[in-house]
């Protein structure tokens, strides 16, 4: 994690009054496992970007995906180059680079040096004033590819609902998962996810292997993982997802190879 987002994050927590002393219940944890769980739908999975590191699958249903955004700028883009070769516009934010490693030529990419949080200032934009001044059309199906180091939450939580069904494919790397056994982080993460699936479906869960398994009463939380969400209304068919990894899948690092633990796509 980023020494400012880590900061931010620790700020955070502390302005809403978290304790970390305070255990979440297990049915609570389980039950919010079962309403992630990964379906199968009409459209098949494709992968954009590398594969490893900066690499997601996505529905194969990006035609008229008029924007990518993009907010968490690392050094790989792949991502985003394979959107712009796609015909999307690319909006990519971050206050912590000068400019994002892409290989794009600047007039094909639109950068700005700020945070995604939930308010606006010198340092930090929330995706609504974001997208404003994006000037697309609001009506416009858009993409959105989030890395924002545990600053997620209370992104999401922010975002108009409104907003968010903009969102045809949603695709964000989730921090800290194994705090869901912290009820006051179970609150907001929860709170984030279950804003998400109003409008969209878990396709895939990808955990990243830069860190491991967390395993607690019987019950396995990947501490990083990989989400992507396909909007409701594009989806005519869905059933479960029973086989894991996806044959699309890489690990992001050559650290020990993990994959998701089966009480995430299995019924107990």
């Amino acid at each position: 994690m980023k020494k400012p987002f880590r900061r931010i994050v620790q700020y955070l927590f502390a302005l809403f009054g978290f304790d970390y002393q305070r255990l979440s219940d297990v049915e609570s944890v389980k039950q919010l496992i079962k309403s992630l769980k990964p379906y199968n739908t009409n459209v098949k999975l494709i992968r954009l970007g590398p594969n490893g590191d900066g690499g997601y699958l996505v529905p194969d249903d990006l035609a008229g995906i008029k924007a990518c955004f993009s907010p968490g700028v690392s050094n790989i883009s792949g991502f985003e180059e394979d959107c712009a070769r796609l015909g999307m516009q690319i909006f990519m934010a971050d206050k912590t680079v000068e400019k994002p490693n892409i290989k794009l030529s600047p007039e094909k990419y639109h950068f700005l040096k700020k945070f995604i949080g939930h308010f606006n200032d010198e340092d930090f934009i929330e995706i609504e004033e974001w997208l404003k001044t994006a000037q697309l059309n609001q009506h416009d199906d858009l993409m959105l590819q989030m890395d924002i180091e545990g600053c997620e939450y209370f992104t999401f939580i922010n975002i108009p609902q409104s907003s968010l069904s903009r969102f045809r494919i949603i695709v964000v790397e989730f921090h800290n998962l194994d705090r869901l056994w912290n009820r006051d982080f179970f609150k907001l993460a929860s709170a984030a996810f279950e804003k998400i699936l109003k409008t969209h479906t878990c396709v895939h869960i990808h955990p990243n292997n830069c860190y491991g398994v967390n395993k607690h009463k019987g019950i396995e939380i990947p501490v990083l993982a990989e989400f992507s969400f396909f909007r409701n209304d594009r989806i005519s068919e869905k059933i479960p997802k029973t086989l894991f990894p996806d044959p699309l899948d890489f690990d992001n690092t050559t650290a020990k190879h993990i994959v998701l633990p089966k009480n995430w796509f299995l019924e107990s």
